[in-house]
């Protein structure tokens, strides 16, 4: 069994995000700012980890990362975690030193690439989403692009012996359960909050990763090795018109009494 796992560098969960004044409002302050694993991206690794440990065959699992030189320190936390190999489209700043966010259609038509490259590959896990741009759209596409079965936001994977996955996702109105069937492989399953939780890498881990191969590739190598335009991957399909913090919150209102707090609801027309 052969698991892909894209995964993407991110600023920092714990970070607090401030705007850039220089980008005209138009993008977040990266320099000098800690970065790490997309936290689904991370539970994507494990659960495929898992699979691998609970696999009675060989398996492989193999971390795929697109984005600038940086990225290569992720992939080697995802080897650190216990993933097997790495690959790295390693994309170079525009012509203002900027670095290229790409968005999930040239995302997914790269990573179709190397899915077509990799032999025999059964299943794709990658987080439902990424917590800097929130688009959600990469698994999906790239299942279209791939004709391939899908199953988005994953809180329980299960693999029978006959090698189909039993997901349960969540949705709006409870779980729903979705079997994926073999024949028609790779299946892609798009990874959410109550899946897992991750493991820490250990030292000796961290160690070992430094030894496993990382395969680098330049996005414009791998543009032309795929037959691709590198202006059609790069061109953005949105454009973010304003980036912006939110509101500060307003001071809460102490009342003394369940009577008084029932008259200032009513006076705001919150209950009859």
């Amino acid at each position: 069994m052969k698991i892909l796992v894209p995964i993407k560098r991110v600023i920092d969960y714990a970070i607090k995000i401030r705007v850039d004044p220089t980008k005209a409002a138009q993008a977040v302050q990266l320099n000098n700012v800690k970065m790490s694993m997309n936290p689904f991206c991370e539970i994507a690794v494990e659960e495929a980890i898992r699979l691998k440990e609970s696999s009675a065959s060989a398996a492989e699992v193999v971390a795929i990362s697109i984005g600038p030189k940086q990225c290569s320190e992720t992939i080697r936390t995802a080897l650190a975690m216990g993933a097997d190999r790495g690959i790295h489209i390693e994309t170079k700043p525009d012509v203002r030193g900027d670095y290229i966010d790409m968005q999930p259609w040239g995302i997914a038509q790269l990573l179709k690439g190397v899915v077509e490259k990799e032999d025999n590959v059964d299943l794709i896990l990658m987080g439902k989403q990424s917590i800097d741009s929130d688009c959600g759209q990469t698994g999906t596409i790239l299942a279209g692009l791939l004709n391939a079965p899908q199953a988005t936001f994953a809180s329980n994977i299960e693999r029978g012996e006959d090698g189909t996955f039993t997901v349960e996702r969540e949705t709006d109105t409870g779980t729903e359960v979705i079997k994926l069937n073999p024949t028609n492989r790779p299946a892609i399953i798009t990874c959410d909050l109550r899946l897992n939780t991750p493991r820490y890498p250990t030292m000796p881990n961290i160690m070992k990763a430094k030894k496993k191969p990382v395969q680098t590739i330049s996005l414009e190598d791998m543009a032309k090795e795929l037959g691709l335009n590198v202006d059609d991957v790069l061109i953005p399909r949105n454009e973010v018109v304003q980036v912006y913090e939110p509101p500060p919150r307003k001071e809460g209102e102490m009342v003394a009494s369940v009577d008084e707090l029932i008259g200032k609801l009513r006076e705001r027309g919150l209950v009859a």
